[in-house]
């Protein structure tokens, strides 16, 4: 008889709107026909995934995680602090999905659940964040960002998408900006900032257009955009014109492309990373780790793809 191979899944259960509950049965019996012997945990708190991934990356051949961009962040993270490399898949289950949808992965989650087992290897880039923090697709401060972890996981659920809108609105009668300056090989600034985010995704907050949509995931650059704090009415005016327009004339919005990216502030600032609090620091290096993990998933990225998955490798 051949020998089963061994899959964790790691399930978020109150990510969204608890749609895991109803497909969990039929997703661990598409693992169980795959060939694997299946084991379940259940998050209990924040950090959870990513102890359970650290602490046993090893003995699994693949490991899937189903929940929020939170969810996948801290599995990853895991991975990272493992050092091992099984096959990662992912079955969205949360309120915005950001990444999942740079992924194009299949909001039907049997679906997403097969390609997790029978897709293929797509390698993404991952942004280490202060030498031992980790995100995926977004590292970011300022107005807004506060949002996705301010906002309770009942509101989320019960609002989906406008839960972040209207927590974002409240925010603008208490925006803040921090004096920064900012390195690059490619450029440097130095002023009042409102808001400020790295990224490798199409899409954050749900919204798309704020950067280049042709962004690659794992072509080892960030996408990075810098908004100054308007004094005036027409410096406001000139922020939304750059945003909206795409015009970048004004010098209250930078975006540019970068591979390794240093800050400092005058002042602590909160970090969001993925969705979810990173801390708070005077100083930050970001730096991107091209292709560094592999996500399995069905074919039709316009990405470079990946090689079709036969066999499973143990993490080396």
């Amino acid at each position: 008889m051949k020998k089963r191979k061994n899959l964790l899944l790691v399930v978020n259960p109150r990510a969204g709107k608890e749609r895991i509950k109803n497909h969990l049965l039929e997703i661990v019996d598409l693992f169980v026909k795959a060939g694997y012997e299946v084991r379940v945990h259940i998050t209990q708190e924040a950090r959870d995934a990513s102890r359970v991934v650290a602490e046993s990356a090893g003995a699994y051949d693949r490991i899937v995680c189903s929940g929020g961009d939170g969810t996948l962040n801290e599995v990853v993270s895991g991975l990272m602090a493992s050092g091992k490399r099984p096959l990662l898949g992912y079955i969205p289950a949360g309120s915005t999905n950001d990444f999942a949808a740079s992924l194009k992965l299949p909001r039907n989650m049997p679906a997403a659940a097969r390609g997790a087992v029978e897709g293929e290897l797509f390698p993404v880039d991952v942004g280490r964040f202060c030498g031992d923090r980790y995100f995926l697709y977004v590292a970011g401060f300022g107005a807004f960002t506060e949002v996705s972890y301010l906002t309770s996981q009942d509101k989320k659920n019960l609002l989906g998408h406008q839960a972040y809108v209207i927590e974002g609105v409240k925010s603008l009668t208490s925006i803040k900006s921090y004096h920064m300056r900012v390195w690059s090989e490619e450029i440097f600034l130095e002023g009042d900032f409102i808001f400020g985010m790295v990224t490798n995704t199409v899409r954050v907050g749900g919204f798309k257009g704020l950067l280049d949509k042709h962004v690659s995931l794992n072509d080892g650059w960030f996408e990075a955009l810098f908004i100054r704090i308007p004094r005036t009415p027409l410096e406001f005016s000139e922020i939304v014109s750059d945003l909206v327009l795409k015009e970048e004339k004004s010098g209250m919005v930078h975006k540019f492309r970068t591979r390794t990216l240093r800050l400092e502030a005058e002042e602590c600032v909160d970090w969001v990373l993925d969705g979810e609090f990173g801390g708070s620091r005077t100083e930050a290096v970001i730096e991107n780790m091209q292709g560094e993990i592999g996500i399995v998933k069905m074919c039709g990225s316009p990405d470079r793809p990946g090689r079709l998955i036969g066999t499973d490798r143990k993490g080396v």
